[in-house]
């Protein structure tokens, strides 16, 4: 399968990739042909981060060890909102965009994760997955205009022979005994079309004993392509991750591209969709006080949060990182600069005096409000930043804690903190966590804690959704709580 070549050319700022074949007529996409168009740079990284977020939810089911219908219900909804490929009934106008930005953010992530084998194991799984959602709802009239399409291509590896009738009749009793399982009629049988190809194509069917081998082949029936095409898409993304791999190093030259591919492959290693802090998405008109921030800590407040919390509570001191971390998730729900200003030096309290508080640290709050400085507004962490940047040390209290917590201080601290005893809901955590997967221990955390509010497991933030950001978790669940309003509002410690 080819990759994308010639990635670096540069024209007017844009991104120029090689061999885009023109119209999509299919849905489906096997991603033979790498894309030649011209895409800025925006559209290169937006688009990828988009298909990124349905892999990373793709990835949280399968670790949840949700039923695959499950999966694909909510698949397909984050697909309409991020990634809508509709079908060729549906006239739309917007459906050479829908495809154009699906084969594009494809051959992106392809750039991304082909650079170690933990990549393109992960990638592959979670692509094949996708693909196979979209296989499952197709209509029987797009399965088969894309499966001939792939057949008489000139260009597909695709292999499987069609059984003539002839030989089909030869082998009528050991096709017909070779699923068990299946009672075939002989007027099913007539009908029945089969493909010849090499078993080890198919060796989830081999090892189900749904196949009849014969001399090195499998002949496989129609109503068992899906194993079929799915083991043909999975090796053929294989194959050409490695070939992409060896390709990688001709992209030295282009310092715009290479920022972008190892912030996306990072996110995925951690998990996590790349997705930046987006302050249309919360409420920016709450005002919240400083006296108010304990009260909502305890209600409302993600495990990362709420240990920094407790730890200043405790000790009336966190290190840098740490006032960092916890400034701009606070900012994040609502808190002004007067405000945090307020709140940090009541909880510093004794151990420092007024003005060692206003040379050191006054400062700083201004400065992550955008009021000093560079005048820049940081905004608040969101998960990925927080699991990959600025690893904490011994005596930090930074990071994410399903990432930085050993089990041995994690557990404990789930029981004491969110009063989660259960065994089965640690060991679901905590067996997320081994699996390094710590939004989804996060999001759980989350559903046990709402369960009185509604949430189910599955449910996660509504419709299935992970968390990825702490500002998200707060105010999902301020919102459950019914505190949350859309006027303005101001939360006391009344």
């Amino acid at each position: 399968m080819n990759s994308i070549s010639g990635a670096a050319n540069r024209k007017g700022g844009a991104l120029e990739v090689d061999n885009y074949n023109g119209l999509y007529k299919h849905r489906l996409n096997f991603y033979q042909q790498a894309p030649l168009l011209e895409v800025s740079l925006e559209e290169f990284e937006s688009w990828a981060i988009d298909r990124l977020k349905i892999l990373a939810e793709i990835e949280a089911s399968q670790v949840r060890n949700r039923p695959f219908n499950d999966t694909k219900a909510v698949i397909k909804s984050q697909s309409a909102k991020l990634l809508s490929l509709s079908t060729n009934y549906t006239r739309t106008a917007t459906l050479e965009a829908e495809r154009k930005k699906d084969h594009v953010s494809h051959y992106v992530l392809r750039l991304a994760f082909c650079r170690s084998e933990e990549l393109r194991r992960r990638f592959v799984k979670a692509e094949t997955t996708l693909f196979r959602i979209r296989f499952d709802d197709a209509t029987t009239a797009e399965k088969n205009a894309f499966l001939h399409s792939m057949k008489s291509s000139q260009s597909s590896k695709v292999d499987w022979e069609e059984v003539d009738d002839v030989e089909k009749e030869s082998l009528r009793p050991f096709l017909i005994s070779s699923n068990p399982g299946i009672a075939i009629k002989p007027a099913e049988f007539e009908k029945e079309l089969y493909y010849k190809v090499k078993w080890t194509q198919v060796p989830e069917l081999v090892e189900r004993r749904r196949v009849f081998l014969k001399q090195g082949y499998a002949y496989v029936p129609m109503r068992e392509q899906t194993s079929l095409i799915l083991n043909s898409f999975s090796s053929q993304l294989q194959q050409a991750l490695e070939f992409t791999a060896k390709a990688l190093p001709r992209l030295d030259e282009d310092s715009r591209l290479l920022p972008v591919l190892s912030h996306l492959s990072l996110s995925f290693l951690a998990g996590l969709s790349s997705e930046a802090f987006d302050p249309a998405s919360f409420n920016s008109d709450r005002k919240i006080s400083a006296e108010s921030i304990d009260m909502l800590a305890k209600k409302h407040f993600p495990m990362c949060m709420r240990s920094l919390h407790d730890r200043l509570q405790n000790t009336h001191h966190l290190k840098h990182f740490g006032r960092l971390q916890y400034t701009l998730f606070l900012k994040g729900i609502g808190l002004s600069v007067d405000e945090a200003i307020v709140f940090w030096r009541k909880s510093y309290g004794a151990n420092i005096s007024d003005d060692k508080f206003n040379k050191e640290y006054r400062y700083n709050i201004r400065h992550s409000f955008g009021l000093e400085g560079g005048r820049k507004s940081y905004p608040p962490r969101s998960c990925q930043k927080i699991i990959t940047q600025d690893q904490p040390g011994p005596q930090d209290n930074h990071g994410c804690p399903f990432r930085h917590f050993s089990l041995d201080h994690l557990v404990p601290s789930l029981r004491a903190t969110y009063g989660i005893t259960d065994t089965n809901d640690l060991n679901e955590i905590t067996g997320a966590v081994k699996a390094q997967h710590f939004h989804v221990a996060c999001t759980r955390v989350f559903e046990i804690t709402h369960a009185n509010k509604g949430v189910r497991k599955g449910d996660g933030l509504g419709g299935g959704e992970s968390v990825n950001h702490p500002n998200r978790y707060f105010e999902r669940s301020l919102e459950l709580s019914g505190e949350a309003q859309a006027e303005p509002m101001t939360v006391d410690g009344a």
